[in-house]
C-alpha cells in the first residue's frame, strides 16, 4: 500500500481549536452546533477548508486555520474567525470556552453531529464513543520530505508529557473531580485506535501497518488513526493533538511556537545527518499516564535505563533549548508563555485554585469563558466577586 505524503514548503502551521458551546444562563453545555454553524454559511461552507466546522458532538464547534508561516499568522486567523462564532453564539444566548473536558455537564447529555461518518463511529465503539465529550487542540506542523515523518514522530513521542501538561486542563468530569490532571487523556485515549503511536521504523512500515490494519478491518482510512502524534500525508504534516482544550489564545500560541520548534529542530537534525532519538514504548505509555495523573509535577523518565527527572524542570530546560530556533521562525515570544504556566499554573492547576478556595464549578465555567474572551488567566477573587 503507497501512501503518498503531499510535502509542505518549510515549516508551515495549521491549527484545530475545539471550542464549547455553553449556556449563558445555566453555564451548561448547549447542543446546538448546527444552529450556530448555520448562522456563518462563509465561514462553515467554504469548500473543503471550512474554518469552522462540527466536531462529533453538537456541544463544540471546531475553528481552523488555514496555511499558516508563522504562529503569528495562526493566532490571527484564529483570532478572526473565534469574533465571528462569538457574535453568532451571543445572539443564541450561547457563550464559549475551552477547556479539555466541561466541568459540569453530563456526557450523557450529548447529541451526535447530524453526519453520517459520526453516526457510524458511535454505532461501532457505542459506548466509548457517545462519552467522549471532551476537547482539544490539534497543531500542524509542515515538513519537506516524506521520509523524515516517522523519525519525527518518533522523537516527538518523548514530549508527549510536555505537551499534555502544559495544557491539562480537564480534572473534572460530571460535576466530579477526577484526581487527574488530564481526564481527557483517558477518556479519548480508550478508543481503539487513539493513544501514544506506534514507533516505526521508517515510512515503508508505516505504509505496511496501515494497510494491515485496513486489510484486517480495523481501520477504513488511513484518518481512523488517532494517534497522540501522527503523520496526516493529505496535508503534508506532522499532527501533534496531545493537547487538552487550551483555554487561552496566548497558550494556543504556546503550543503552536512548541510544535513547530521542536519539529523544526528534528528536520534541520535530519537534514545534517542524525540519527533522532527514539524513546522505547514502555517508557512512552508510562510517561504519558503520569503527566496524566500529575501534570506538571510528574516526576517522568529521560532515558530507556529508568533514569527520571522532575517534568518542571525538563520543561524549563526544554524551553531554553528551543529558543534559538523559536527566535528564527518569530515565535519566540509565544514559547515564553511556557514560562508563565510554569509559574502561574496550568488551566488544570488554576481550576482546582478556585475549588479550594471556595469556589464552585460554576465559578470555574464562568473563568473559562473569561479566559477566552479576555486571553489571561483568572483568579478565583474575580470570578466570585463578579457573580455578587
Amino acid at each position: 500500500m503507497a501512501i503518498d505524503f503531499n510535502a509542505s514548503n518549510g515549516a508551515t502551521l495549521g491549527v484545530e481549536w475545539e471550542i464549547q458551546l455553553i449556556d449563558a444562563e445555566t453555564r451548561h453545555l448547549r447542543q446546538d452546533a448546527r444552529e450556530v454553524l448555520a448562522a456563518l454559511p462563509a465561514l462553515s461552507l467554504d469548500g473543503d477548508n471550512p474554518r469552522v466546522r462540527h466536531e462529533l458532538m453538537e456541544s463544540m464547534v471546531e475553528v481552523v486555520t488555514g496555511i499558516c508561516d508563522t504562529v503569528g499568522e495562526a493566532k490571527a486567523d484564529l483570532s478572526g474567525t473565534l469574533t465571528a462564532l462569538r457574535g453568532a453564539a451571543a445572539e443564541r444566548g450561547i457563550t464559549l470556552a475551552c477547556t479539555g473536558t466541561h466541568p459540569i455537564s453530563d456526557w450523557r447529555d450529548a447529541v451526535t453531529a447530524p453526519m453520517g461518518r459520526y453516526a457510524q463511529l458511535v454505532e461501532e465503539m457505542q459506548w466509548l464513543a457517545r462519552r467522549i465529550q471532551t476537547f482539544g487542540v490539534h497543531v500542524h506542523v509542515g515538513i519537506s520530505d516524506g521520509a523524515k515523518a516517522i523519525p519525527i514522530v518518533n522523537a516527538l513521542s518523548s514530549y508527549l508529557p510536555h505537551f499534555l501538561a502544559l495544557t491539562a486542563s480537564s480534572p473534572f468530569w460530571s460535576a466530579g473531580d477526577t484526581g487527574l490532571a488530564s481526564c481527557r487523556a483517558i477518556v479519548f485515549g480508550q478508543m481503539p485506535t487513539a493513544g501514544p503511536p506506534h514507533l516505526l521504523d521508517d515510512w515503508a512500515a508505516f505504509e505496511d501497518y496501515m494497510d494491515t490494519l485496513m486489510r484486517s478491518g480495523t481501520i477504513r482510512s488511513i484518518k481512523d488513526v488517532w494517534w497522540d502524534i501522527r503523520p496526516h500525508p493529505d496535508f503534508g504534516t506532522i499532527e501533534i493533538r496531545m493537547f487538552d482544550g487550551i483555554p487561552t489564545m496566548r497558550e494556543v500560541g504556546m503550543a503552536a511556537a512548541l510544535c513547530q520548534s521542536l519539529v523544526t529542530l528534528f528536520e534541520q537534525q535530519l537534514d545534517r545527518g542524525y540519527t533522532l532519538p527514539r524513546p522505547a514504548a514502555w517508557v512512552v505509555r508510562d510517561n504519558k499516564w503520569r503527566a496524566t495523573r500529575y501534570g506538571l509535577d510528574a516526576i517522568v523518565i529521560t532515558d530507556d535505563s529508568g533514569s527520571t527527572a522532575p517534568l518542571r524542570d525538563d520543561l524549563y530546560e526544554l524551553v531554553r533549548e528551543l529558543e534559538p530556533v523559536a527566535d528564527r521562525l518569530g515565535c519566540a515570544e509565544e514559547l515564553k508563555v511556557a514560562g508563565e504556566v510554569l509559574e502561574h499554573g496550568a488551566p488544570y492547576e488554576r481550576q482546582r485554585a478556585i475549588r479550594a478556595g471556595g469556589g464552585t464549578l460554576e465559578h470555574i465555567v464562568d473563568a473559562a469563558i473569561t479566559e477566552l474572551a479576555e486571553d489571561r488567566f483568572v483568579t478565583l477573587g474575580e470570578v466570585v466577586h463578579a457573580g455578587t
